[in-house]
């Protein structure tokens, strides 16, 4: 298969319209969000589900969010929506929360990885509505990479892992937000954060009053439990050599480093450190802005596999706020593999 690619920076852009033609005859497209580069298919065909797994290499049991350009269009997907999903929608769509609920019949079991609930979000990203408008279909669409490896937030990303696998590209340039959007489910009581992103536990409580946030997020996913969101196996955005992620002062971060360094070791660490170390030094944004660590951080996962490492140890983040968000990519990169120093 012989991949196209579109550059595109205006929703208004005649080249969105062939997009939306390949979308709508059941092909597959790697789309800009605000959060990741996400890769859509029909959400009302299974067949088309079944596409995006192969293209990914991803287990079908893994549900898919489905993307909508207007609220209106949410309805015909779920059995019903509470009082407290239309508040957060007010509240935060477009945007980058994913809103689990009871689906409808119309939502195959392919998307939903076989579950009786499916996921929605409208995205902030005009370009991402103009496409699935154009479409005239609501898109599933996980993060479009190759299943495991680090998600994509540039078109350049996508074409390493992508190109000749699906029908089409859509380069917008880089995402904004630059980890996958929250994820929330309403279909249990109280509500639970399965997946955290930029919109945080805070705010989301600041609207329900009560949220919980899933043990999933901190530990691994029991054996045999099936995830009720993408992002909750136990390894993800890894890259090919292994992570660990280091807990502790700076001083003992580096003092860690130079103990256990060896051939090809890389470390991933915050702005203005990487002069104060001894071994290869990728960062992942500013000491205390979360929001710059998570747009720079699958960027940064990534370069460690062109710089040909064999070990990575991490900066550990904050864990609250949006460096929940951080810390929870981390982590599934490291596959739990934590030290405190």
């Amino acid at each position: 298969m012989k991949t196209e690619i579109f550059k595109i920076n205006s929703p208004d852009d005649e080249k969105i319209k062939l997009v939306g033609q390949i979308l709508r005859e059941g092909g597959l497209a790697a789309i800009p969000t605000e959060t990741v580069y996400g890769l859509a298919g029909n959400a009302l065909e299974g067949k088309c589900a079944e596409k995006i797994f192969a293209a990914k290499g991803r287990p079908s049991d893994n549900p898919l969010i489905v993307h909508i350009s207007n609220i209106s269009q949410w309805d015909a997907l779920v059995s019903e929506i509470p009082d407290s999903a239309k508040a957060l929608a007010d509240a935060f769509w477009p945007g980058p929360l994913t809103i689990i609920l009871p689906k409808s019949d119309l939502v195959p079991k392919e998307v939903s990885g076989g579950l009786d609930t499916v996921a929605v979000r409208m995205p902030e990203n005009e370009i991402a509505r103009a496409i699935i408008e154009a479409s005239g279909v609501p898109l599933a669409a996980p993060s479009a990479n190759l299943s495991g490896k680090p998600s994509p937030t540039s078109a350049s990303h996508v074409i390493d892992d992508m190109k000749d696998r699906i029908e089409a590209i859509v380069d917008s340039g880089d995402c904004n937000v630059g980890v996958e959007s929250t994820v929330l489910s309403l279909a249990v009581s109280p509500a639970r954060l399965l997946r955290p992103g930029k919109v945080t536990a805070q705010e989301l409580a600041e609207v329900l009053g009560e949220v919980e946030i899933d043990d999933a997020v901190f530990d691994k996913l029991p054996e045999g439990k099936r995830a009720a969101s993408p992002g909750m196996k136990y390894k993800h955005y890894s890259p090919d050599a292994p992570v660990v992620l280091v807990k502790g002062s700076f001083e003992a971060f580096a003092r860690y480093i130079k103990e256990n360094a060896r051939e090809g070791t890389v470390a991933l660490c915050f702005e203005g450190e990487e002069r104060a170390l001894d071994v290869p030094s990728i960062t992942y944004g500013k000491r205390d802005d979360p929001s710059s660590q998570a747009k720079h951080i699958f960027d940064a996962l990534r370069r460690v596999d062109k710089m040909g490492a064999k070990q990575v140890f991490a900066r550990f983040p904050e864990n609250e706020g949006m460096g929940l968000a951080v810390f929870n990519r981390l982590l599934r990169a490291a596959a739990f593999n934590i030290i405190e120093v």
